[in-house]
């Protein structure tokens, strides 16, 4: 497989947003040397990536009972600026190579033809991206990203909508009650 940026191995990498909840963009960003790649994802793809590095690293304590546990990390992690993706996200591969002791994630590009038909993720065309990590910093990205995730538009217990900064009116009070506002 061709990657268009190949980060192996990463001096750091993180999951992370910008911009205000309910409007921000997520990313994920990853620096080897002078080269620094973000990429687009959605909250979702995010928070799915956490809990699916979360559970590599418990399935490999589980089969690997020798290998050390992946190190917390003690020092937050940042992004750096400029956060300009090179492309959104249409898949992402998760895995792990066990003779170097490290956890690959491999993001490939949405890409639209002319006609506007989506193109398939596994055609040579696609971009691609490449980041190897080690254990722990992939557990830092995981539990960041997750914090990440969480702190977005407050829930209203009544709709199980989300509340935005201007207010939020609740379909289940129909309309007899005063806009909730945080």
């Amino acid at each position: 497989m061709h990657f268009t940026y190949d980060l192996n191995p990463v001096d750091t990498i993180i999951a992370d947003a910008v911009g205000e909840p309910g409007q921000r963009t997520f990313f994920l960003q990853a620096r080897m040397g002078r080269q620094l790649v973000s990429i687009a994802l959605e909250k979702q793809e995010v928070n799915n990536l956490a809990l699916s590095v979360l559970q590599l690293l418990h399935e490999l304590e589980e089969r690997f009972p020798d290998l050390p546990p992946a190190a917390r990390s003690s020092r937050a992690l940042r992004p750096e600026a400029p956060i300009e993706p090179a492309f959104r996200v249409a898949q992402l591969i998760l895995g792990y190579d066990e003779s170097e002791d490290m956890i690959w994630v491999i993001a490939k590009a949405l890409m639209v033809d002319e006609s506007g038909a989506l193109v398939d993720p596994d055609d040579d065309r696609v971009p691609a991206v490449r980041f190897v990590a080690t254990r722990s910093q992939m557990r830092a990205l995981s539990e960041h990203a997750l914090e990440v995730v969480a702190s977005g538009r407050p829930i209203c217990p009544l709709c199980g909508r989300p509340i935005d900064r201007m207010g939020h009116f609740c379909p289940r009070t129909d309309g007899h009650a005063m806009p909730i506002v945080l």
